[in-house]
């Protein structure tokens, strides 16, 4: 049998195949944005079929272009953006709505009432999750009363729900396989972490019928198999991650203690807690790390909604730089005597504020403020969420000590963005020599059920630094530009 492993790694603005040889190496990549709807401000949404689309279009292409064919990979691993939320007919397999995205806002208002009839702390207790609209629980809700007959469809057993991991599977094995993988079931708001089930007493709060639901298995497992007519060959599917919990099985963080920060769309920064399920008080999120023999790692995790976003929206709405590498160049740049802040709330804030109703907004700006100022506040400001997230961390658990970070994801290849991040962490951040841990955690959970990789402990010692980035900043410049944030960041808040 081949060594090869196929990556469906399926984000937010693309979707990419990487094969990977038994070295983890790269064989071949392919890649295909697409389209983003905004039907309504604060709504974000998908075209299911365009997911689909684009997510065989690439695994054709990089097939092709590792000069490979189906019958040279040996598995296939899934990795996607998560929350992301699809409900289809189990007949036709054809979706009853457009994807709701996770940045999807419209159940803020449903979320804001269940908080005030006091269902927050017991959706906490059992999911690790706040009452947010960020999470799959309300936009399944909001699909089955919005959607005519589809309540009708649902009560009748019609109708499956999928995060996009569980849509995938379903179209590769032609609906023969429902099923999801432990890490995005957590974020639905729906399973319960603790027991590993699906929860009857959140499926009634949110009125959603068990019959959608898939089953729930290990991260590295067998999910049925890919149909022959697809990419040539029957393949097995034998890994599924959500994509922050890959990355976090990508880095090798596999003991207790460390931190990986993924830096695309958003910013995404998970902490390995063991056995044991921490609870936060700085509205951090309790969710599971990944599930393997069955056995539970779990992870504390705070989620940045906005990083990578940050500078695509100084590109395509702003117009202030072609190309997203301009950035570096223009923050290099800067006015140093300048103190400009973006504070990126463009669909609110996550951890730890959790503020669904702030948005953006620029201080510090004077007639002399211009497109370096502004690209330097804009990757400073996925720095600055940065130290925020790990200082909460760091307030929720005893077991954190300052370390190293992991850096990956497509912010990182800038150079300056990490030098600051580290300046302001003033810690030091690595990076890996392999930037897609997506990817590779996905490879790695597919090849690890077919013995083709090592278990974790060895897996962990092939990891690779490609550079270092130390603290060089001065201590008191850091500590002054991290309070002027802060101060920005609180004039933002619409909650105290």
């Amino acid at each position: 049998m081949s060594a090869h492993i196929l990556a469906i790694d399926q984000g937010t603005t693309s979707s990419r195949a990487i094969i990977f040889n038994d070295k983890l190496e790269t064989a071949g990549l392919a890649q295909e944005e697409f389209e983003q709807f905004f039907p309504r401000s604060g709504w974000v949404e998908h075209d299911p079929e365009e997911i689909w689309s684009t997510t065989l279009a690439t695994c054709r292409q990089a097939l092709e272009n590792a000069d490979l064919s189906a019958t040279d990979i040996a598995a296939i691993g899934i990795t996607n953006q998560r929350e992301t939320t699809i409900v289809w007919e189990r007949e036709t397999g054809k979706p009853i709505h457009r994807a709701i995205v996770w940045q999807d806002r419209r159940t803020a208002d449903f979320c804001r009432k269940l908080r005030d009839s006091g269902h927050e702390p017991m959706v906490t207790r059992k999911t690790g999750l706040l009452l947010d609209a960020y999470f799959s629980g309300t936009k399944i809700n909001w699909i089955l009363e919005n959607i005519p007959g589809a309540r009708r469809m649902a009560n009748e057993g019609r109708l499956a729900f999928g995060t996009v991991d569980t849509f995938l599977l379903w179209r590769l094995t032609e609906g023969r396989v429902h099923a999801t993988d432990a890490t995005n079931a957590s974020r639905t708001m729906l399973y319960n972490i603790h027991d590993n089930c699906w929860d009857t007493e959140l499926l009634q709060l949110f009125d959603i019928p068990d019959s959608m639901l898939p089953k729930v298995k290990n991260c590295s497992d067998d999910f049925g198999m890919c149909a022959p007519a697809l990419l040539g060959s029957s393949i097995p599917v034998r890994g599924i991650a959500g994509d922050q919990q890959a990355a976090l099985v990508g880095q090798a963080c596999f003991q207790p203690g460390m931190i990986k920060s993924t830096y695309g769309t958003g910013c995404f920064i998970v902490l390995n807690t063991g056995e044991q399920a921490v609870s936060s008080g700085n509205k951090l999120l309790t969710t599971i790390g990944y599930r393997l023999g069955d056995k539970t790692t779990y992870a504390l995790e705070g989620s940045i909604f906005v990083a990578g976003a940050a500078v695509q929206w100084m590109r395509d709405a702003m117009g202030l730089i072609e190309t997203a590498s301009e950035t570096g160049k223009l923050a290099r740049e800067a006015d140093i005597n300048q103190d400009v802040y973006l504070v990126p709330a463009f669909t609110g804030l996550g951890a730890p504020h959790w503020d669904p109703d702030a948005r953006g907004a620029i201080f510090g700006i004077t007639r002399a403020t211009g497109p370096a100022e502004l690209s330097r506040a804009a990757l400073e400001s996925v720095c600055y969420q940065t130290r925020d997230l790990l200082e909460a961390m760091a307030g929720d658990w005893n077991g954190m000590k300052t370390t190293v970070l992991r850096v990956d994801g497509g912010m990182v290849a800038s150079n300056y963005t990490m030098q600051f991040l580290a300046d302001i962490l003033s810690a030091p951040v690595d990076r890996p020599s392999i930037l897609e841990t997506t990817a590779v955690g996905a490879a790695y959970l597919a090849g690890l059920h077919e013995s083709i990789f090592p278990d974790p402990s060895e897996f962990a010692a092939t990891w690779k630094q490609d550079k270092r980035f130390e603290p060089s900043l001065d201590g008191e410049i850091r500590e002054r530009k991290y309070s002027g944030w802060k101060d920005a960041v609180s004039r933002t808040l619409t909650r105290p």
